[in-house]
């Protein structure tokens, strides 16, 4: 995992930044978006250890990123931001499924309901039957009737083949990211599809939710024609169990191909020397980096799709209780890689961006940051001269463990007591309420903050939730 030696190499830039140098393996300094008083908050700095780590990928370029909601993951840290140069070497830079994660395409989108909170009769009666018609949980039950040539259309086309099946309107796919589609052959393993067969229109678990909010407060520069008031829904979900096995498939694939010579992880193919397993990678343009990425993007479609169909389930559940037209405002994936064109030290370099748990921001591109489901979440969008390769964060960021919150928080009491503030939770255990209680999470207000300081964006309009379905 590595020492924590990189304290001693640690210094504040401004008010939203921390600068690690580079040192020991790091091929580039690391950077973190944060203050000392912020840092002095996180009880777990293994993340910043993994952070470190990333910083030494073969051919990363530009800096290594942890955005302000960063927190411990899988090799990466999530939250995790860093690029590769696809020149770099014979076969071009590393390219890693631990950069990306389990939840390909976890992502959040944003429905605009052209109505207030006093146009809906029954607010009670509208949560309660949301919860009944949003399939939620680990199990993945309930999912849309498909075919496998349907399945195919979708993991090959993403939203395009929702909208040919029904589950999606047209004008949806001009405000999705990459327009609801990644290129890819589908070379999604037969598992991987078995398990998405019967997972679309589903939630999920853990921190997956559709939430209905009201608009508190909007900035003066409001793009989106929000107003205070306004009802809107957020719908953060991925790519279920099918994005979950392409991540398993390849990193088992990958971590196979790497040995540990004193304490460093070694592969003689391409030369790659890595500082923790779970990072296992492969050059970008090699038979595993090319095979990856098309397997990853099948994933990523399944996702858009995903939240088609859970959007589609969304307006026809509204339907049955008010009159109400729905605009997509906006759907943003995280745990994704793209090759993009960056500017670096004054020179256009095309990378492969790793985003784990972090979203693109290009600049006046919506950033949909959920917070927990007893504070708010905010609408931002990307500032010219983003230095973090045009990236956010995507989310408060835990403070606790899921076992920690289990065992600090009481579900049930937490529960009554979101109730009395007027916020309806509806979750399959109170295990759940526990696990995504606020008390586990970062202040999502400083961590916008510290973002907007760090000059990645700017504050759009903060929601606050009035009913949360989570499984």
């Amino acid at each position: 995992m590595g020492d924590e030696s990189w304290q001693t190499h640690l210094e504040v830039e401004n008010d939203g930044l921390m600068r690690i140098r580079k040192h020991g393996t790091m091929n580039v300094d690391a950077m973190i978006v944060s203050s000392p008083e912020h840092m002095a908050k996180s009880s777990d700095s293994r993340s910043i250890s993994q952070l470190v780590n990333i910083a030494s990928m073969p051919g990363v370029v530009g800096e290594a990123w942890a955005m302000a909601d960063w927190h411990f993951g899988y090799g990466f840290p999530i939250g995790g931001v860093l690029a590769t140069d696809v020149n770099w070497g014979e076969e071009g830079g590393s390219i890693s499924p631990g950069g990306v994660g389990f939840d390909i395409n976890c992502g959040v989108r944003m429905v605009a309901l052209e109505c207030s909170i006093d146009d809906i009769p029954n607010l009670d009666k509208l949560a309660g039957r949301l919860n009944g018609r949003i399939p939620s949980g680990g199990s993945g039950k309930g999912g849309l009737d498909i075919t496998q040539r349907e399945l195919d259309e979708i993991v090959t086309r993403g939203t395009n083949a929702m909208v040919d099946l029904g589950y999606a309107y047209e004008e949806d796919m001009n405000s999705i990211e990459s327009n609801g589609m990644l290129e890819t052959d589908n070379g999604v393993s037969e598992r991987a599809m078995n398990r998405g067969m019967k997972a679309l229109g589903t939630l999920g678990s853990g921190n997956h939710f559709l939430e209905l909010q009201t608009v508190q407060s909007v900035e003066d520069n409001n793009p989106h024609n929000l107003f205070e008031g306004q009802v809107v829904c957020m719908i953060h979900s991925g790519s279920r169990g099918l994005g979950h096995q392409v991540c398993t498939d390849h990193v088992r694939t990958l971590e196979d191909k790497y040995r540990n010579r004193d304490g460093v992880w070694q592969n003689d193919e391409w030369g790659f020397e890595i500082q923790d397993r779970q990072l296992a990678a492969a050059p970008v343009f090699s038979k595993e980096g090319q095979s990856y990425l098309d397997a990853m993007n099948g994933a990523a479609n399944f996702a858009f799709a995903n939240r088609s169909a859970l959007t589609h389930r969304l307006r026809q559940t509204l339907a049955t209780e008010i009159d109400v037209e729905t605009r997509l405002l906006y759907d943003v994936s995280h745990n994704i890689a793209k090759i993009e064109d960056h500017v670096i030290h004054g020179k256009t370099c095309t990378c492969c961006v790793h985003r784990k748990g972090a979203t693109r921001a290009l600049p006046g591109q919506p950033v949909l940051v959920p917070g927990d489901m007893g504070t708010g979440s905010w609408l931002l969008e990307g500032k010219e001269g983003n230095r973090a390769f045009s990236s956010s964060c995507h989310g408060a960021g835990r403070l606790l463990s899921r076992s920690q919150a289990k065992k600090q928080i009481d579900g049930k009491a937490l529960k009554r007591e979101l109730e009395s503030r007027g916020i309806r939770i509806h979750a399959n255990t109170s295990n759940i309420i526990s696990e995504e209680a606020p008390d586990a999470y970062k202040d999502v207000d400083e961590v916008i903050g510290l973002t907007n300081s760090a000059g990645l964006t700017k504050p759009i309009a903060r929601m606050m939730p009035l009913a949360v379905i989570k499984g």
